[in-house]
């Protein structure tokens, strides 16, 4: 699975001190997670005696995300990284391409 590959590369990243792959693993799994994540809308107060009493009656469960979801997930990441990159070679800011780019490039190197 794509989630598995993108951790399982963080480790040599960080071991290789590439921050750019780095960033741009850690960054991809941020949204994966955010993505799962329960919408704070759901949530419904009401009456402190109405409410459940126990360990773990607070926690709703997080989205199952398929591996389409994860994929177009990174898809966007990537596309987000090369949208900027082109942005900032255009204003002549080679270095900050330079980086979007690497960063583009490790992400799309796991697909």
């Amino acid at each position: 699975m794509l989630r598995e590959r993108l951790r399982a590369a963080l480790k040599p990243a960080m071991k290789a001190r590439d921050r750019s792959a780095v960033s741009a693993l850690r960054s991809a799994l941020s949204a994966i997670d955010n993505a799962e994540a329960v919408d704070a809308g759901d949530a419904k107060a009401g009456a402190l005696e109405a409410s459940a009493v126990g360990l773990g009656t607070a926690e709703a469960r997080r989205r199952d995300l398929t591996e389409a979801d994860i994929t177009q997930i990174v898809h966007r990441e990537i596309d987000e990284r090369r949208t900027a990159a082109a942005e900032y070679d255009r204003l002549g800011a080679a270095e900050r391409r330079d980086t979007l780019t690497a960063e583009a490039d490790a992400l799309a190197a796991l697909l």
